[in-house]
């Protein structure tokens, strides 16, 4: 079994990788197939629509990794994050201000 290798930010990227490349691969098939249609070779269309089904699982496939990663990457990075990715500094000056607050009181 192949292990899945880490980058800088430890994401696991080799099935990312594999998953694009599958969705090339599928592509490819799909194309082929549709050019044995164009030529009048009926028995292609099964194949295409197989392809077809065979690339959107595929494409749903990439989608996930890179949410996956990109979340992995998040974390990793310790963003507190927004809806936009941006820091709170609000939010931050307020709990910093909240433990001094504390602080003091002990």
């Amino acid at each position: 079994m192949q292990d899945n290798k880490v980058n800088e930010a430890g994401a696991p990227v080799d099935l990312l990788d594999q998953t694009e490349a599958l969705y090339r691969d599928v592509a490819e098939e799909l194309a082929q197939a549709l050019q044995g249609v164009r030529r009048g070779d009926i028995s292609e269309a099964k194949a295409a629509v197989q392809a077809i089904k065979d690339l959107r699982t595929a494409f749903h496939l990439v989608m996930e990794e890179r949410s996956r990663v990109e979340k992995l990457r998040r974390q990793l990075a310790g963003v507190a994050a927004g809806r936009d990715g941006a820091l709170d500094f609000d939010a931050a000056r307020a709990e910093i201000g909240r433990r001094l607050a504390r602080l003091r009181d002990a």
